[in-house]
């Protein structure tokens, strides 16, 4: 298949249909994506020759344009000089330089039509390339997605983990029995009181408690002492 062939079956090739009917649609469009870069860098390079031969054919037409000038007042010489046979001879040449420019003007225009349909097929081309490349990022997301929930499902779903989750409610309910028991046996009991022995916070309190009676008796006996009264010992 030539690269202009190719080139034209992947510019009117319809990528959504194509990925609809293959059985694996990320293949397909990294294949896609290869044929559409390695199409694109052969038409740039028959591009890149055509636009060389273009230049070289204008090069070519200049100098037969140069020919028929020159042969044109040869000729006109050659009449003034009356010399007949020369201008015939330069009548003659003139011709063929003519000939040579008018074929090459016909090679250029061929060679611009070219350039110009390859210049639209190649605009078309990066177009699909780049649709193609959206198609591959727009599922590579959604395959990442897809496996992300996959796994995520399965870790949700795995008996090991509801297991695990069991044992440690497991542990749990014997830490809360074991701590309601340490509750139970301080139930029902103050600071000091029968069942349990005093702690050194108990003492203090104590203390603290001591003071504040002695406050208030002294308190109370200087109130007595100011309205006469017998004082309390």
């Amino acid at each position: 298949m030539g690269v202009f062939t190719r080139l034209s079956d992947i510019v009117n090739s319809n990528i959504n249909s194509m990925l609809d009917r293959a059985e694996d649609p990320e293949k397909i469009v990294r294949l896609i994506i290869q044929e559409m870069e390695d199409t694109l860098v052969e038409v740039r390079a028959r591009a890149a020759k055509a636009i060389a031969d273009k230049k070289e054919s204008e090069r070519k037409k200049a100098e037969f344009d140069a020919r028929v000038d020159e042969w044109e007042k040869k000729a006109e010489l050659a009449i003034a000089k009356g010399r007949e046979d020369l201008a015939r001879g330069a009548v003659a040449a003139k011709r063929q330089a003519q000939e040579m420019a008018q074929l090459l003007e016909s090679d250029l225009k061929s060679i611009d039509e070219t350039l110009a349909k390859t210049n639209d097929d190649l605009l078309k081309l990066q177009n699909k390339l780049k649709e193609a490349k959206a198609k591959q990022r727009s599922m590579e997301y959604r395959h990442t997605a897809a496996s992300d929930r996959v796994r995520i499902n399965r870790q949700v779903h795995d008996g090991r983990i509801d297991d695990a989750l069991a044992r440690y409610e497991h542990w749990e309910r014997k830490i809360e029995e074991l701590e309601s028991e340490a509750e139970s046996f301080v139930m029902g009991t103050g600071p000091g009181g029968a069942g349990r022995p005093k702690t050194l916070v108990d003492e203090f309190k104590e203390l603290e408690a001591e003071d504040d009676i002695n406050a208030e008796l002294e308190a109370l006996r200087q109130r007595v002492a100011a309205r006469g009264g017998p004082q309390a010992n």
